[in-house]
């Protein structure tokens, strides 16, 4: 079999993550960029596809619908049921659909494709864009599994992907790498105030802050070690790390992180009600 696939992928929509998996997917040889296109109701939108990427594109949905074997549902959430409608004439079982919309099951989406579609839901986060994101993905009532192996591929092209069996477990998915991007900017925010706090200045405060953050992660996946065993082997007794960790500690740091991917997995039933 040839590395490079045959296939025909279509994007409704052109927004950051479309063309962050459009990027992926060239850069690892997927497709051509003959064999993708995209579809944008914004002209910008699509002269930025195609300039950037060397994609065709077009404004036209039921038209990228009709000529796609694999259609990428990349619109957002709020306008995806009215695209669905618009696209339905076009469905047929020879495609396959995937969808990075949030929050919007299965169960909706093959209704509102018309009751047949091959169709796999897929929880991508927002490290994608750099080609380091964790996607999650579930198939619908339809889809084989030659079709979660394809979905599977697309999404490595721009980080980790993994099959789930359960979409409920995609909520707290949601609460965990979908959000988690954000409580890790958000403790970055915090680490660069305490630092400027100290007396740092703003510039070397921040390079600190990226640094530790990138050397940490580092440490995770080249050691192995569960983050439990790195976290007491840098906490000598009676030294500095000890003081701030009790300092967390008594403050519920690690409570309050929890608490967070818990209100993030609710909001995302919520959403999906």
């Amino acid at each position: 079999m040839s590395k490079r696939s045959q296939r025909k992928i279509g994007f409704l929509g052109a927004g950051n993550m479309a063309t962050a998996l459009i990027k992926g997917i060239l850069a690892a040889g997927l497709h051509r960029a003959s064999e993708i296109w995209a579809a944008d109701t914004l002209p910008e939108k699509r002269r930025g596809a195609e300039r950037r990427y060397k994609i065709a594109a077009t404004a036209d949905n039921r038209a990228l619908v009709r000529g796609s074997e694999i259609v990428v549902l990349a619109v957002k959430p709020q306008i995806l049921a009215e695209v669905l409608d618009e696209v339905r004439p076009e469905v047929t079982t020879r495609q396959l659909f995937v969808s990075i919309a949030a929050g919007v099951p299965l169960r909706r989406l093959e209704s509102g494709l018309g009751g047949r579609a091959r169709v796999v839901r897929v929880m991508p986060n927002t490290p994608a864009l750099l080609g380091k994101g964790m996607s999650v993905i579930v198939r619908g009532s339809r889809a084989t599994a030659a079709d979660l192996r394809t979905a599977l591929r697309i999404f490595r092209a721009v980080g980790d992907a993994i099959a789930i069996e359960e979409e409920r477990l995609l909520d707290p998915v949601t609460g965990l790498s979908g959000s988690g991007p954000a409580y890790v900017y958000r403790f970055a925010e915090a680490l660069i105030e305490a630092g400027i706090r100290q007396g740092l200045s703003d510039d070397v405060s921040n390079r600190l802050v990226f640094q530790t953050l990138d050397g940490a992660t580092a440490m995770l996946r080249g050691t192995k070690l569960p983050p439990k065993e790195l976290r007491e082997m840098v906490s000598s007794p009676g030294g500095t790390t000890l003081a701030g960790l009790a300092e967390l500690d008594k403050s519920g740091f690690f409570e309050a992180v929890v608490g967070a991917v818990a209100a993030a997995t609710a909001r995302s039933k919520e959403l999906a009600g």
